[in-house]
């Protein structure tokens, strides 16, 4: 081959890979394009649960692409995520979302996972009136400091606890006595208060109230304080990865009661993996189940169509957080497309004067900014098996007792 011919060769090969390259530019590249901000704990301890908002995160911003984007007035934009790993650590969240805004100049952000965080970072999305999406917080504390531009789709803790504690005292006979551990950090300490209100409201005895440092990994001291008050009903708060553990420590310890609660964590598949059967006849609630029949307006449709799709993407079943997180997607998007512009501030109208039903429930927000219209199910892991115990209207089954 000449000199000549190897020139015209190169040439030729060179056109092809850039022909190649164009044709590889994403399909957005020359797109409008919507910028949304998550900080999640997508390593250190609160890792899974990270993982799995990042599921509902990425699987709504995927469906909204593939279903030809958001449309906003005369124009359609696609959604581009930006994640940022805090490593479960909260100040470094408020770093990441500081960062998200100013650097990377996220239109609107995602929250982080859990109350305390989600309380800190607000903070961040006031000052630059960014409006953000909570699909992990829960405590009302989160929602009492009057900020205008965070929305959260988990309901007060009083509409989880106060159901198992009807129930409980109007069992036959009915719980008399129970114990709580918690961990210290802002939800699962939260739920605890609320469960003690509950119970005590209704003449039942909170006979041990103990905490939990974060990080905790030997549970045997405060094992031994629970089992010494022999309760009937035994409530630990607290994540994953905290559960598996304490639930393995008390067949250590060889306790026992009526009935055995545990928020949040059972519901994630690592742990009913982590503990085996130890996980059968376990309550706890959720914001949300695959089991729920909703037909909605939003990006997803129906409960059944949200359920096939994340099945599809991640090959497990969702939980409420997952759904939750693809819920604050969906929310973002309606909102958009019914303010008919991506301004934050008009936006933030669209989203606190929403009245919509959606795949996980009908969404409406109180002035607080946290939902007000959902009534989230009690569940119990009966054979290996999910079954709802409340509310009557989707309930499977019975409540069993002992564990």
């Amino acid at each position: 081959m000449t000199i000549m011919q190897r020139r015209r060769v190169l040439k030729a090969g060179a056109a092809s890979i850039l022909a190649c390259a164009v044709r590889a530019l994403p399909a957005g590249a020359a797109e409008k394009v919507i910028k949304v901000g998550a900080a999640l704990p997508l390593t250190g301890p609160l890792s899974p649960e990270g993982t799995r908002q990042r599921n509902g995160f990425q699987l709504w911003a995927d469906t909204a692409n593939a279903e030809g984007g958001i449309k906003v007035g005369g124009d359609v934009y696609k959604v581009e995520m930006i994640y940022v790993d805090y490593q479960s650590n909260t100040p470094r969240a408020v770093q990441a979302a500081e960062r998200l805004i100013t650097q990377d100049k996220v239109n609107f952000l995602f929250a982080p996972f859990g109350s305390g965080a989600v309380k800190a970072v607000s903070a961040v999305t006031e000052k630059y009136g960014i409006p953000m999406l909570a699909p992990n917080a829960a405590s009302e504390q989160v929602y009492d400091q009057g900020f205008k531009y965070l929305f959260g789709v988990y309901s007060p803790n009083s509409t989880l606890t106060e159901p198992i504690a009807e129930i409980a005292s109007r069992l036959d006979p009915p719980l008399k006595k129970v114990a709580i551990l918690s961990r210290n950090d802002l939800f699962p300490l939260a739920f605890a208060e609320d469960l003690k209100k509950s119970a005590e409201k209704r003449g039942i005895e909170v006979a041990y109230y103990e905490k939990y440092n974060i990080g905790t990994v030997d549970f045997s001291a405060a094992l031994t304080g629970l089992r010494s008050v022999r309760p009937d009903w035994i409530v630990i708060t607290g994540y994953t990865n905290d559960l598996i553990l304490v639930r393995g420590q008390m067949v250590d310890q060889g306790i026992k009661s009526q009935l055995l609660t545990m928020v949040v964590g059972p519901l994630d598949p690592a742990f009913k993996e982590g503990v085996g059967r130890l996980s059968n006849n376990i309550t706890t609630l959720a914001y949300w189940v695959p089991e729920a029949s909703y037909d909605g307006v939003d990006i997803f449709g129906t409960s059944e169509r949200f359920t096939k799709l994340y099945q599809e993407a991640y090959g497990a079943i969702p939980e409420y957080s997952s759904a939750g997180s693809a819920v604050c997607g969906a929310v973002l998007q309606l909102a958009i497309e019914q303010a008919g512009t991506i301004h934050p501030a008009k936006v933030r109208d669209a989203i606190a004067a929403m009245d919509e039903m959606t795949f996980y429930g009908p969404v409406k927000f109180a002035p607080s900014g946290q939902i007000s219209s959902l009534k989230p199910p009690l569940v119990q892991i009966q054979d290996g098996e999910f079954e709802i115990i409340y509310p009557p209207e989707i309930k499977t089954a019975d409540l069993r007792l002992g564990f």
